[in-house]
């Protein structure tokens, strides 16, 4: 049966149109069944704590649970190959943190690419870490350690939460900018580091405002400076190192990931999701407890932000020699 020339181009029409309309009915489904959020740290950190709070914001809104997994290890490279060998249909996402930009160039042979196999989803905030000695130090101010370093080179003890953690080169890019000599001594996470930098073990330590405010508060640590542009909320006293080294910045941050080749539309879905839990006043004075100021924006903003920060660090590591254990 032949049919009319109109009514076969309406078929085809119609037929070519089918994917899309797929698609966004997919989208609009999306999620249908729990939604993993795989957490290269362990639970009861800053990233474990903001990973729930996102979760439970995504589980309210779309109706499905958001579950936080956290597989630790390899300075959360385990986490990051568990998404990417993940099928790319949004119900497996990775919480991102300043740590996987430091690994693309920390490591010389992983099994992936962040940038090729990773989709951005959102930014969610960054937070500084703070310039912190111990109270033997006389030090008072950023100038004056850096004279009291430069007076005894080799003599002080930085503290790190392991070789490659954003402590450990939010350091050396200090050492970069100042000329300063500071030896190294890494750990095995952020709370045996700064009890530690407590106890006198170590002397200065670049530690992430929500493990160290509780005993900055306490008296216990001296606080120089926040590594952050502007000030912090949360410190709103504490200069910030850029006021006597110019152009110095680190933060550490965390935002939310994908497998390649996840729907575009599920992808938006989410950031529009996380956009408006981050417009949120109740969720933007939690995040702020923390220490963080919102990383709000599109997919392709994450994305640049996220280009960003391994060409920076890429630098440090390469001045600095790193290498990983």
């Amino acid at each position: 049966m032949k049919l009319p020339r109109r009514n076969f181009l309406h078929l085809a029409a119609g037929a070519a149109a089918l994917p899309a309309v797929s698609r966004f009915a997919r989208a609009q489904a999306y999620p249908t069944r729990p939604v993993r959020i795989i957490v290269g740290f362990a639970a009861g950190g800053p990233a474990d704590i903001v990973a729930r709070l996102i979760g439970q914001w995504l589980s309210e809104r779309l109706g499905q649970q958001f579950v936080v997994e956290n597989r630790t290890g390899a300075a959360t490279n385990i986490a990051t190959e568990a998404v990417v060998r993940a099928p790319a249909d949004g119900y497996t996402l990775l919480f991102v943190t300043a740590a996987a930009t430091i690994n693309t160039t920390l490591y010389e042979k992983l099994s992936f690419n962040l940038s090729r196999d990773i989709v951005p989803v959102a930014g969610l905030i960054r937070a500084p870490s703070v310039l912190e000695v111990n109270l033997s130090v006389p030090a008072k101010t950023v100038p004056e350690f850096i004279a009291y370093a430069k007076a005894n080179p080799g003599k002080l003890t930085m503290a790190s939460g392991g070789i490659g953690a954003p402590s450990h080169v939010f350091g050396e890019l200090f050492k970069f900018m100042t000329g300063v000599n500071l030896v190294h001594v890494p750990y095995r996470g952020a709370a045996p580091a700064v009890t530690d930098l407590v106890a006198g073990q170590v002397q200065v330590y670049f530690d992430p405002i929500p493990n160290s405010i509780g005993y900055i508060r306490a008296g216990k640590v001296r606080p120089l400076a926040i590594t952050s542009a502007t000030r912090s909320e949360a410190l709103p006293d504490v200069p910030t190192v850029s006021e006597f080294v110019p152009g110095y910045e680190a933060s550490f941050w965390f935002g939310v990931g994908a497998p390649k080749a996840t729907p575009a539309e599920i992808v938006d879905k989410l950031n529009k999701e996380i956009n408006a839990a981050l417009a949120d006043p109740k969720m933007k004075a939690r995040l702020a407890d923390l220490g963080g100021t919102v990383l709000a924006g599109s997919p392709a903003d994450f994305g640049k932000f996220i280009a960003d920060e391994t060409e920076k660090w890429a630098k440090v590591i390469k001045f600095a020699g790193i290498k990983a254990e």
